[in-house]
């Protein structure tokens, strides 16, 4: 299959060109929001194939139709083929405001990575640019991990961490003459973006030690993700990952015992006074990968881990910004698997929400392990797999980043890798699922969600 190469000029182009063909059905769209009872837009989005199924390094593309037209098994959306190009050298880093009637963008990677852009929807495959385009890459370099934060479609966040080995030049304890390890640093950027006018907030960069005992042994923090927002609003979490060295040759350990979950705390909105918070029941990362991974909820911030030998346990960080350890929700007991490996998840206002994961009994299909979506009770600490949407070996739910909330219903994307789906919408009160509009796909492609 031929590989997309996004640049400005095409880009402009494709986009002139779609907007010439679409206008009618734009304009019959817009129409359909404005004077019926859903006033909310859900976008696709779907990325192509680059060089494996799968690996959706050939470009973003998006597609807008109605909340109605969303719920409709007639209705056939076509990205891959009508779809608006999202600017992007590999898969696009997509936000929605919380009413679905803007798109945020960081490219990730290449020439325009860091490049941040939004777009008001207007449907089908007509996305205006609004406002100016602003960089972060002097920041948090070209391929940032960014967020929105939950503050009424304020600002996002990105962060990244860089670490660098330190070594002695004086003798080891044993008289050796070899140069030896000492510990790692690990360097942490975070920046805040101003999305509505498009301007840099904020910008601090921290040490992130952790005690002297793991670093004499290799661990440091090496990789950060997915800043939120505490509901006092002054406080910000990042979730993190340790790696490990090891110290007898500065070399990657990949066999590292998985320690207590962390968090990175900072003051917000100055960004200062970094701390790293541990979990006592859930051990394993809480950085995520494409999706939000924690959210503010009644008060309290609940955060999934992932890599846990115990299965991914979902933690929670009381009012008192530190992990409250007498809240214990294991997905694994919940769902009587083994294994449970949270790979997005989102909560309605009700606190139950909806989780795609993988276990270890899922099979191995064409670009990685089979996902699955569960329907969780925040409060109860009950999980339930959906079985009303229709799984298949080659579902891949690994780079999965978007779910709409729409009252209590949460929308999702089911696909198999180069296979067509549907969108489904599950009532988190009932837990009834509408089998919604088809997704036609490609060879070697998938869908990353909604937004």
């Amino acid at each position: 299959m031929k590989r997309i190469f996004l640049n400005w000029k095409a880009f402009t182009l494709i986009t002139l060109t779609a907007g010439l063909f679409t206008a009618c059905d734009t304009d019959d769209a817009v129409k359909e929001i404005e004077n019926g009872t859903d006033s909310r837009w859900i976008t696709v989005a779907a990325a192509r194939m680059g060089e494996n199924p799968g690996d959706g390094n050939g470009g973003t593309l998006i597609y807008s139709v109605s909340a109605e037209d969303a719920k409709d098994p007639s209705i056939s959306i076509e990205p891959f083929d009508n779809g608006f190009i999202v600017p992007s050298n590999r898969t696009a880093r997509l936000q929605s405001s919380q009413d679905g009637n803007t798109i945020f963008n960081i490219s990730y990677a290449g020439d325009t990575g860091g490049n941040y852009t939004k777009y008001t929807v207007n449907g089908g495959q007509n996305f205006a640019q609004t406002g100016s385009a602003v960089s972060i890459e002097p920041y948090v370099g070209s391929a940032p991990r960014w967020i929105k934060l939950f503050d009424g479609d304020q600002t996002g966040a990105a962060v990244y961490v860089s670490t660098e080995n330190e070594i002695s030049d004086n003798d080891t304890p044993d008289d050796a003459t070899d140069d030896f390890y000492l510990r790692t640093e690990a360097k942490m950027g975070i920046v805040t973006l101003d999305l509505e006018n498009s301007l840099i907030k904020e910008f601090q960069e921290h040490s992130i030690s952790l005690s002297d005992e793991l670093e004499s042994q290799g661990y440091y923090i090496g990789r950060i993700d997915m800043p939120t927002l505490n509901a006092a609003g002054d406080k910000l979490y990042i979730g993190a990952r340790l790696s490990k060295v090891d110290p007898t040759t500065g070399e990657r350990d990949r066999n590292a015992e998985m320690l207590e979950s962390r968090s990175i705390v900072l003051d917000y909105p100055s960004l200062l006074n970094p701390t790293v918070i541990i979990s006592e029941v859930g051990t394993g990362n809480t950085n995520g990968y494409r999706s939000i991974n924690a959210f503010e909820y009644n008060g309290s911030v609940y955060q999934a881990n992932q890599s846990d030998p115990q299965g991914s346990h979902i933690l929670k960080i009381g009012a008192d910004n530190k992990y409250d350890d007498s809240y214990v929700f294991n997905l694994d007991d919940a769902l009587g698997i083994e294994g449970a490996y949270i790979l997005a998840w989102r909560p309605a206002a009700n606190g139950k929400a909806v989780v795609a994961y993988r276990h270890d009994g899922s099979a191995e299909g064409v670009a990685g392990a089979q996902g699955f979506f569960a329907l969780v009770d925040l409060n109860a600490k009950t999980a339930q797999k959906i079985n009303d949407i229709p799984y298949d070996p080659d579902f891949y739910l690994f780079q999965y980043q978007g779910f709409v909330v729409d009252g209590n219903d949460i929308y999702v994307t089911q696909a198999p890798v180069g296979e067509n789906g549907n969108i489904y919408v599950v009532d988190t009160e009932t837990g009834e699922v509408t089998k919604g509009a088809e997704l036609v796909n490609v060879e070697g492609s998938h869908f990353i969600g909604v937004f």
